[in-house]
């Protein structure tokens, strides 16, 4: 199996000086600083673990001998997917958005977990099952837009109308250039089904902090003004950085039920 990463795991990232380490684990609360005097931020700590609780959600997905993180399988149609049996979260967004390398940066504790990335836009055709022992499944969907599978949107419509156990949709967004034309679209389905979700920004590591501001400013705006089912507070994270991935593990397992107490740091 691969090694992890640096700062893959939390015992890394507390060796780092406090500002750097606050930017890692709290990728949003860096760029409070340029912010005018007085801005609401409000929406930038609505999640805000304590080290306990990043702690747990850590030991969720890193595998040992008791708890196995592992590929299920795939599947192309609802009736070949594994059974619905626990938790679930789904990982959606465009082609070339980073979905893949995020989902090996969550499970980089579980290097024997095969996460396939390509440099390729719209290499995942089907829909990839990982299960994290007995507490929940993630599920990494087909990227949507340029190269796309012919049959995506059946596809995807179809599990989110009938997969029951699913808890929250994650949407990734590129950071860099924020909502494009096809994720609205993607909005517009999670909306009229009344999927619950939460957007995510990847690639942060490939943007200036008030390049990233601006969309984050501008998203936010969005989401107050123009959704019903998005969660308030957006997620950054880079793949290549890990700034923000032991945040994002920590909300995965608030919204399995498998956090259900989350202190605030």
């Amino acid at each position: 199996g691969r090694a992890s990463a640096p700062l893959a795991a939390l015992s890394q990232v507390l060796r780092l000086e406090r500002s750097r380490r606050t930017a890692v684990v709290f990728p949003l609360q860096k760029l409070e600083r340029y912010l005018a005097p007085g801005t609401d931020t409000a929406r930038f700590r609505l999640f805000q673990p304590g080290l306990g609780a990043l702690q747990r959600a850590e030991a969720l997905f890193r595998s040992d001998c008791g708890h196995a993180v592992s590929y299920v399988s795939s599947a192309v149609r609802m009736e070949h997917a594994p059974p619905p049996a626990l938790p679930e979260v789904c990982f959606v967004g465009r082609s070339n958005v980073g979905k893949s390398s995020l989902i090996r940066a969550l499970f980089s504790l579980a290097p024997e977990v095969e996460v396939r990335v390509s440099k390729t836009p719209g290499h995942t055709k089907k829909m990839n099952f990982f299960k994290v022992g007995k507490y929940f499944t993630l599920v990494d969907m087909p990227g949507y837009g340029y190269r796309a599978p012919q049959d995506f949107v059946e596809m995807v419509e179809a599990y989110l109308q009938e997969r029951h156990n699913l808890k929250r949709t994650f949407l990734l967004v590129d950071g860099v250039v924020g909502l494009q034309k096809t994720d609205h679209i993607a909005i517009e389905m999670l909306e009229e089904f009344g999927i619950p979700y939460v957007m995510v920004l990847t690639k942060i590591d490939r943007v200036s902090s008030g390049g990233l501001l601006k969309n984050v400013l501008k998203i936010q705006e969005f989401v107050k003004e123009s959704t019903q089912g998005c969660f308030p507070q957006l997620f950054l994270v880079s793949s290549v950085e890990f700034s923000g991935i032991h945040l994002l593990r920590c909300f995965v397992a608030h919204v399995t039920g498998n956090l259900p107490i989350v202190e605030a740091s």
